[in-house]
């Protein structure tokens, strides 16, 4: 009996194993022979050594379809697990890297323009970026988007949300309310962007 454990860390739980598990039920039917268990972001096979290896085999196709294009259709996962030979590499073009991270749903946060793309790159070249420019262009967003990308990624232990308190006119300490109430409207874009 051999067992195998793979890590899916580098694409959306939701996207791989389906609602309800409608995905990893397709891959049990496919594998009968297999016990295949789902904890968390791993999955654990065990069975002959010649099954796991061809389960491995089409979980892998599926990951690198996944990490592409960030979602699959029920219909082109149960094609990748037929007997027939499937190439993922046709489907998309898209360099994995650029799927920053997956928000709720399943919905892919990308840098879009060419602005975010260049920021996106020195933040993985730099400890500290600063970003200027227009409101709306997705400064914040983004910013947002790579500090959660990096708690997933283990590369930081918490998030500290900072924003200078740019006054119109008259001091905090005129506004009504206690400090939170005075703080929030600055933070705003903040917590749009936590929706990620």
């Amino acid at each position: 009996m051999t067992e195998s454990i793979i890590s899916l860390d580098s694409v959306n739980p939701i996207e791989f194993f389906g609602v309800n598990n409608g995905k990893l039920d397709l891959l049990k039917k496919k594998f009968p022979l297999l016990k295949i268990l789902s904890r968390g972001t791993q999955l654990k096979l065990s069975g002959s050594a010649e099954e796991v290896a061809t389960a491995q085999e089409k979980i892998g196709q599926i990951v690198k379809y996944l990490e592409r294009n960030g979602n699959l259709s029920e219909n082109y996962f149960e094609q990748i697990l037929g007997d027939e030979e499937v190439s993922v590499d046709n489907f998309s073009d898209r360099n994995p890297n650029e799927v920053l991270v997956f928000g709720p749903n399943g919905r892919t946060v990308r840098a879009k323009t060419a602005n975010q793309k260049k920021m996106v790159s020195m933040v993985d070249k730099n400890d500290i970026v600063f970003a200027i420019g227009p409101a709306g262009t997705g400064k914040t967003y983004t910013a947002v988007a790579l500090a959660v990308r990096a708690l997933k990624n283990k590369a930081v232990r918490k998030i500290i949300l900072t924003r200078p308190a740019v006054e119109a006119g008259e001091s905090l300490g005129f506004l009504p309310g206690d400090l939170k109430e005075k703080i929030d409207p600055y933070l705003r874009p903040l917590y749009d962007a936590r929706t990620i």
